[in-house]
């Protein structure tokens, strides 16, 4: 499978992952709501999707960080809300967060994903909204798909 190949536009204003089976909201958060989000935010987001049945789907989620990770592309230099470099697929719309919740969280702190610095890290879920944190929702479109490789949730090691 070529690059151009493994996101397939829906024309719902979702693509899926055809690597991984997995379909994500072509806009993150912020494009969709013009605003960034907090943990309990970010929930709020997922469960107003769900309860819209965007895109004909009530099983939205935050992602995984492994995830997150898998969709990053050190190839792609995609920009940001604020003109930046983030490394994620052309297809979808300039104008993204950079820093997307995961559902990862363990008390006080909850996984974030960076797509400038292909990182994840713990955040505290209390951090305000000002803090440029934003989420893109996901949800399984097929048979989960076991892929070696970007093994470590945490750093730059193993490419695929």
């Amino acid at each position: 499978m070529t690059d151009e190949d493994r996101f397939k536009e829906n024309e719902n204003e979702t693509l899926t992952d055809t690597k991984y089976n997995l379909t994500w909201t072509k806009q993150d958060s912020y494009q969709m709501r013009n605003k960034w989000c907090s943990w309990k935010g970010a929930n709020n987001y997922i469960n107003w999707l769900n309860e819209q049945k965007f895109a004909g789907f009530d099983d939205w989620r935050l992602p995984k960080s492994q995830e997150c990770r898998n969709l990053y592309d050190h190839d792609c230099k995609n920009t940001d809300f604020d003109g930046d470099i983030v490394h994620i697929d052309y297809k979808f719309p300039e104008g993204c967060g950079s820093t997307y919740w995961c559902q990862e969280e363990q008390g006080i702190n909850a996984i974030a994903y960076n797509f400038y610095s292909d990182r994840a890290y713990q955040v505290r879920k209390k951090a305000k909204d000002e803090e440029y944190m934003c989420c893109r929702a996901v949800r399984t479109s097929g048979p989960p798909v076991k892929k070696s490789g970007r093994l470590s949730n945490t750093g730059r090691t193993r490419r695929e």
